[in-house]
């Protein structure tokens, strides 16, 4: 087994509200920053993860996001391994 270094970036899906989005939107303003248009904000796992393979890594990284990491009805997810493209699912 190898160790391969994942990262999953999750994110609400556009067109979904997003209050923590907003409230960071909202902040920014009130701080003087009035050229952000749009705050989206999410969450970043990096998880390392022993594998047979890169794909049996990425394989196991997308059942992660499926079973807990991820809600699949509001937010979307990328999951990435290290020197690899990023891969969207969700």
């Amino acid at each position: 087994m190898k160790e391969y270094q994942v990262q999953i970036r999750i994110t609400p899906r556009p067109g979904l509200l997003d209050p923590e989005g907003q409230a960071v939107l909202h902040a920014l303003h009130s701080l003087d920053f009035g050229e952000v248009g749009e705050v989206r904000a999410g969450r970043l796992f990096r998880l390392r993860v022993r594998a047979a393979s890169a794909e049996a890594a990425r394989d196991r990284a997308e059942a992660m996001c499926r079973k807990l990491l991820a809600n699949p009805v509001t937010e979307d997810y990328v999951i990435a391994l290290e020197g690899e493209p990023a891969e969207g699912g969700g």
